[in-house]
Formats: structure tokens, sequence, C-alpha cells
């Protein structure tokens, strides 16, 4: 009897490597050396960030006033010392003398509207206080006598150095112009105060722009507004004479303001 000799059960397979996606994973990808490791990045904090921008904040704060607080002790000093080296003063303005020719006031229309009629010469005396050689470069000036809250008439002068200790005389005549017509309220109000006995009163505003010289140092122009009051002015008799009425100027008084304009706002 034959013995029969089977061959060895081959041994089973081990089974496929499986990776994330659930498949069979290649040789290769068991074990690579040269596979870049992934690099830890720790999480910043937020916190610290929002911390450390708020400190940069204050402290540009805080240089900026500083800087600025500097800047203007500076320019105090700065002042303080040309004060006290030069001891400006504003020029000062008086009415010497008014002449009124014409001051008519015509009657009454339908609608209530009139005309006025006048003529006024302006004698001004304007002075620069100044010892130092501080000088004042003025621009042309527009001149303005009013009435009763009426504009009584305009005049203009022209521009001119002024000195330091100088004194100028300047003279204007302001008339009305005839084709502006008048309110009934304002015809009413100027009607009233012409039959005063002692006069009735007009008040003359005078502006202009002023440049400072002192030496070679020139300021840029500022405005200036001149406003005299207390004058007192009479009615001529005769509307047809060549004779002049002689205004009063004793109570007369001048203010000197400046007209500062910064952006679109006039100081």
């Amino acid at each position: 009897m034959t013995d029969r000799v089977y061959p060895a059960a081959k041994p089973n397979p081990p089974p496929p490597a499986v990776v994330n996606g659930g498949g069979p994973a290649k040789a290769n990808q068991l074990y690579n050396p040269n596979r870049p490791r992934p690099v830890y990045r720790p999480q910043q904090n937020r916190r610290s960030r929002s911390c450390s921008c708020r400190k940069c904040c204050c402290l540009g704060f805080l240089y900026t006033l500083i800087t600025l607080l500097v800047l203007i002790l500076l320019a105090a000093i700065a002042a303080c010392i040309f004060y006290v080296l030069y001891h400006p003063k504003h020029p000062n303005f008086s009415v010497s003398s008014v002449r009124i020719y014409r001051f008519n006031l015509t009657q009454p229309d339908q609608t209530g509207f009139a005309h006025l009629n006048s003529r006024v010469d302006l004698t001004l005396t304007a002075k620069n206080p100044n010892n130092k050689k501080i000088n004042f470069i003025y621009d042309r000036m527009a001149l303005a006598l009013g009435s009763a809250g009426v504009n009584s008439g305009n005049a203009s002068l022209p521009g001119f150095a002024h000195v330091a200790g100088n004194t100028t005389i300047l003279r204007a005549t302001v008339a009305s112009d005839v084709t502006r017509e008048l309110d009934s309220d304002s015809v009413k109000q100027l009607r009233s105060d012409l039959k005063k006995k002692g006069g009735f009163p007009v008040t003359l505003v005078l502006n202009t722009m002023v440049e400072v010289q002192m030496g070679k140092i020139k300021t840029k122009k500022v405005g200036v507004r001149v406003t005299c009051d207390g004058i007192k002015a009479f009615q001529p008799k005769n509307a047809t004479s060549k004779v002049a009425t002689l205004g009063t100027t004793s109570s007369a008084k001048c203010k000197v303001d400046l007209r500062i304009k910064i952006w679109k706002f006039t100081f």
C-alpha cells in the first residue's frame, strides 16, 4: 500500500495596513524616514496683543501731548520776551471833524419806500503809539456811515504805511446811494432822529487789513475793524446850501478790534 504525501499548507499572509481613508496602504507609506514632521505652532495670546496695542496708543498720545505743551510753553516764552523788548501797542483812531453838506430824506412813495441823499465829509486821525520800530502797513480802507440802523453812506481810502510814533490825517467824503430804497420802518426811525435838537447820532465803521513790520520781520495780514460812536450830526437847514453844518465829535470814541479769521469763522 502506497503512502500519499500531502504538501504543507501555506501560512496565512499578514493583513494589509489600513490608512485614514480605510483603504490598504502602500508599502512605502508604512514608514518613510524622509517624511517632514508637523511643526508645532503655539497659539498666540490675543489678550497680550491687545494690551500691547493699548500701551502703544497711550504712549503715543502722551508723547503728542507733551510735545504740544512744550510748543505752547516756548510760544508763551517768546511772546513774553517780545512784549518786554518792544512793548507793542495797537493803533489809535479818532474822529477830528464832521461836516454835513446833505442829509435829505425824501417823502415816502405809495409803497412806503423813500430815498436818502447824503454827503458827509469826515476827518480821521490815526496814531501809531509805538516808540520802537513797529510799523503798520494798511491795505485799502472801507468806510461806512450809519444812523438809526440805516446805512447813510460809503467811502474808501487808499492804504498807507504808518511808521512808529507817527500821526496821519485821513480825509474822506461819505455819500449815500440815492438809488437804494429805505423801508417804512427805517424811514420812520431816521426821520424821528433828524428832528432831535441835540443832533442825531452817527456811527462810523472802518474795515481794513493791516500788516505789522518789525525791522525785517513781517507778520501776516490781520483784519482790523474800527468802530466810532458818540458822533452827533445836524441836518443842514438849506438843502441847496454849499456851506457845511458842523457836527459834534467831543464825545466820539473809537474802538479797534482785530478780525482774526480761522477757516470760515471770523473772531
